[in-house]
């Protein structure tokens, strides 16, 4: 665990360090592979989050999910239940709000989609390793989220900066590695 702590603590260090110019470009080229790939141009329901803390910015993406009328989910906390989330349908950046934490959600007024079974999900990350293990905050949404049953045939994609790429992570039993990994430089997949 305490090896956990380590990595987060210095992953999340070097993510709030990157000048805002830096994210910006790296952003930009993330956002260029993620487009490279045929599951994304095919997708059709696409579950997203929205960045925060100099997460990977992938808004100009969500924004293209809009214009071609794909349906845009993306998570919401729910605050009687730490660790779980619900996923709502959003349109447009006006259906957000601050949540738990801090970063924007679906506000109430956006109905809970039950019956999601996205194509393609981006996934945030605080690191990954080459098999698509995830490092995460520590309080287990997403490992939840991408084991529930709509998350079966989706293609999981982590979303990181280049340094987010680790050789390895320790894993528990509950985690849920993803399919395949976006960073500037290409794709990874396992």
């Amino acid at each position: 665990m305490q090896a956990k702590h380590d990595l987060r603590a210095a992953m999340l260090a070097e993510r709030k360090a990157l000048k805002p110019e830096d994210a910006a470009s790296r952003s930009l080229a993330v956002a260029a592979n993620i487009r490279s790939l045929s599951e994304w141009k095919n997708a059709r329901e696409v579950l997203v989050y929205w960045p925060a803390r100099n997460e990977v910015d992938i808004r100009p993406l969500v924004a293209e999910l809009w214009q071609r009328g794909d349906r845009v989910l993306l998570p919401r906390c729910r605050p009687e239940q730490p660790g779980c989330m619900d996923l709502a349908c959003v349109t447009c950046g006006e259906d957000l709000v601050p949540g738990m934490y801090e970063i924007m959600e679906p506000d109430k007024a956006c109905p809970i989609v039950a019956d999601f079974t996205p194509d393609l999900a981006l996934v945030p990350g605080v690191a990954f390793d080459r098999a698509g293990n995830r490092l995460g905050h520590g309080g287990g949404y997403y490992d939840r989220l991408l084991a529930s049953s709509g998350m079966v045939d989706c293609v999981t994609i982590g979303v990181c900066y280049g340094f987010q790429l680790v050789d390895e992570i320790h894993t528990e039993q509950w985690d849920v590695p993803v399919k395949m990994i976006a960073e500037e430089e290409q794709i990874w997949s396992r």
